[in-house]
């Protein structure tokens, strides 16, 4: 049995919802995999707790149920003590980074992946934000970066996995870097937000813009700062990470053309409908002679288009290359749960290196 001396940065729905996980999975985890996970620290905007010997996950799901910090955890909360403080300051083998998304810098969640990392400590994000904003810079601290002889041996790196910042479950990354190896990806076609999914299906049916994000939030589906969804950056962030991960193309989110869907109203929704087609928050990467054209913007596709295809609670995405022809996948999430899902499963890619 291999235990891992886990920290959980965030514990917003995501964070919350990797804490019921580490419950339900345990037995799984142990009979299958030989892992057991041992939560040594948590932390959120009030503080930190932190005990070696295990952090109980019941008892700080009670204190969030009772919208209280970790920090009021008995015997071993610590108010006011950041994520990077923690990371600095305790031994622990893999950090979890779920704080809310920050796309102008990052922050917190920037500043304690770049210390997990130069500490040589294995970090998991379910937060897009640092990644956006930095992903040449850790990459280069990780076993993501360029492979070179001053480097060393890349298995002495830490591991850097984000599949969870990519569509939740859907394994984005892995069909891009692992399935389609050897082939050149001409385009990438995705559905990537579920919020704008969701928003836009509704309004077909006639429900209002707000009343479909009200149910959004409600749901726990919607970023903290709902407007990265509705405008279209939370989109282009996960179409900047596909483009430097899956792509290898250095970019930026100023790489990504963006236009969100708040100038949508239901008479375009229904419109499109009657001339065979939906409308959807469309990521688009388009090869272009050697390099690819990036864009987020609604854009209608024909009936038969797999992504058009979708329910409100899916989102996909489609690959078509030159040798291994086009790759659809889909995911359907209805709450967090897939998300942290995802964590759980890089968690284990890290285990099995």
């Amino acid at each position: 049995m291999r235990t891992y001396r886990i920290v959980l940065s965030g514990l917003g729905h995501v964070g919350r919802s990797f804490l019921a996980i580490m419950q339900s999975q345990a037995s799984l985890l142990a009979t299958r995999y030989g892992v057991a996970l041992r939560l040594v620290a948590a932390a959120d905007s009030g503080g930190a707790a932190i005990d070696d010997s295990g952090l109980d996950p019941a008892s700080i799901l009670a204190l969030k149920q009772r919208q209280q910090s970790v920090a009021a955890l008995p015997l071993h909360g610590i108010p006011g003590m950041t994520p990077v403080d923690v990371v600095r300051s305790i031994e622990a083998d893999i950090l979890l980074e779920a704080t809310p998304v920050n796309l102008k810098h990052g922050q917190p969640g920037l500043d304690t992946v770049r210390t997990a990392l130069r500490r040589g400590m294995h970090t998991v994000l379910a937060n897009k934000g640092p990644l956006a904003l930095a992903y040449a810079e850790l990459a280069a601290l990780s076993d993501m970066g360029e492979v070179s002889e001053e480097r060393g041996d890349p298995r002495d790196w830490p591991a850097l996995r984000f599949s969870a910042c990519v569509g939740g479950a859907l394994p984005t990354i892995a069909i891009g870097r692992r399935d389609l190896a050897g082939a050149r990806i001409l385009r990438v076609e995705a559905v990537l937000n579920g919020t704008t999914q969701g928003i836009l299906r509704a309004m077909e049916q006639g429900v209002s813009y707000a009343d479909a994000l009200a149910e959004m939030q409600r749901r726990g589906l919607a970023e903290t700062d709902p407007s990265l969804d509705v405008e279209g950056w939370d989109a282009a962030s996960k179409l900047t990470i596909v483009a430097n991960a899956v792509l290898h193309r250095p970019t930026t989110l100023a790489d990504v053309a963006v236009r969100g869907i708040t100038g949508l109203t239901t008479d375009d929704l229904r419109a499109a409908l009657e001339r065979g087609e939906r409308i959807v928050l469309l990521c688009l990467a388009e090869r272009q002679a050697e390099d690819f054209h990036l864009s987020v913007q609604p854009t209608p596709l024909p009936l038969s288009h797999p992504l058009a295809r979708m329910s409100a609670d899916e989102m996909g995405v489609v690959y078509t290359t030159d040798i291994a022809g086009r790759q659809t996948a889909t995911t359907l999430e209805t709450d967090p749960t897939p998300t942290a899902a995802a964590m759980l499963r890089d968690i284990l890619d890290i285990a099995a290196c």
